[in-house]
């Protein structure tokens, strides 16, 4: 069975880089499929990918990965003074990350109106 996770970015944001990294993997090695609010350091994706890499074997194929980020093309003077400052003090918090395991997430498409999560059939356990 798949499950669907809502993750709150205050779940992770005590955790080190490498905690962040090991609540998800984890997340996904259980197959899981976490929605986290807010998104992820660039240095800590690259991790998460590197550390992935690291872990994969026949029965953990690895993860997709999508970031989603609001559009922020059309923000200009003092909105996009307060995103700013929001994003300094608080942390990137807007947007959000999608991370599942790779056996179970066939595909992610994203556009600027919405996300399509495409996930293969579910297997019976015996």
């Amino acid at each position: 069975m798949v499950t669907l996770q809502l993750m709150s970015y205050s779940e992770i944001e005590g955790l080190s880089s490498l905690g962040k990294i090991r609540k998800l993997l984890d997340a996904a090695r259980d197959e899981t499929v976490v929605l986290l609010q807010g998104r992820l350091k660039p240095e800590e994706e690259t991790e998460l990918i590197k550390v992935t890499m690291e872990k994969i074997n026949k029965e953990f194929k690895g993860i997709e990965l999508a970031v989603v980020k609001p559009g922020k093309t059309h923000e200009t003077g003092f909105a996009k003074l307060r995103s700013n400052i929001i994003n300094t003090v608080l942390g990137d918090r807007q947007g959000f990350t999608l991370i599942g395991p790779a056996n179970v997430v066939k595909a992610i498409k994203k556009n600027p109106d919405r996300i399509q999560l495409m996930m293969n059939k579910a297997k019976k356990r015996r």
